[in-house]
């Protein structure tokens, strides 16, 4: 717990280089598009079109707001997925400060984190434009999906602290991580229901996805529902053993990166 504390404190020693790196990350991203970090408002609309004109007919019988179930999901799966795979590269990425200059290592994946949670923000207000064009009810319970939000910001930084100390070691990660990923997003319901496995012997995938929970916990906020504290709970306690292994392994091995990079 001390190496935790301290690690809180160096944020905070660091902050200025942790803004220079989350800007550096955003730009970087959008270097060589037309439409920069505009993009991240297009490609969560076009991609909502393309898996409601498919799947709206097939699966999203009987609700009339399926283009805002597909875009929630959607939104929150893209920020677990870029936040973890940019912070498994990150210390790859900056092997040539790491070798010049000394700061704490995991401000890498942590600003690596942070850009994408930033640009996952701002892909939100696609949500909203679509909620308000499709006159869609809302009422006090929308205020709470920001936990869910940022319990994933937990789980993202988590799980990328895991895989960017592995991926020092083992670059194939990179290419595994991929593969997990695309499974990871067929068992999150991000465009189909899971009413229809429920009682089924494969509900258990859905029971034991911490990313799932809070999806499922963000669209009952979305829907004006309140949240299912169950999922959350878990969806919260996964998220800390995430964070938690996730530094004690980065902060084992940290020492050996320089040799790696």
């Amino acid at each position: 717990m001390g190496k935790i504390k301290a690690q809180i404190k160096n944020v905070y020693h660091y902050r200025f280089l942790l803004t220079q790196l989350v800007t550096k990350s955003i730009k970087l991203k959008y270097r060589r598009s037309y439409l920069g970090i505009l993009w991240s408002l297009v490609e969560p609309l076009l991609t909502m079109m393309v898996l409601t004109f498919i799947f709206t007919t097939l699966l999203g019988k009987g609700d009339a707001y399926f283009p805002v179930y597909v875009l929630s999901g959607r939104l929150l799966f893209s920020f677990f997925s870029t936040g973890t795979k940019t912070a498994m590269r990150s210390i790859r990425a900056n092997a040539a400060i790491i070798k010049k200059v000394y700061v704490p290592k995991y401000m890498y994946p942590l600003s690596a984190c942070i850009s994408s949670f930033i640009i996952s923000l701002i892909s939100l207000v696609d949500l909203a434009i679509v909620m308000l064009i499709m006159r869609m009810p809302v009422n006090l319970h929308i205020f709470a999906a920001i936990v869910p939000v940022l319990i994933l910001f937990l789980l993202a930084y988590g799980v990328g602290m895991i895989l960017t100390t592995v991926n020092v070691f083992f670059r194939d990660m990179e290419y595994i991580w991929d593969v997990i990923s695309m499974l990871i997003m067929y068992t999150c319901a991000i465009f189909y229901k899971v009413d229809t496995f429920i009682g089924t012997t494969t509900y258990w995938v859905f029971r034991i996805n911490p990313l799932y929970a809070l999806i499922k916990c963000f669209r009952e906020c979305i829907y004006g529902q309140p949240m299912d504290l169950r999922w959350l709970g878990y969806a919260l306690a996964c998220s800390l053993a995430c964070c938690l292994i996730g530094s004690w392994i980065f902060q084992r091995k940290q020492n050996k990166f320089i040799y790696y990079i």
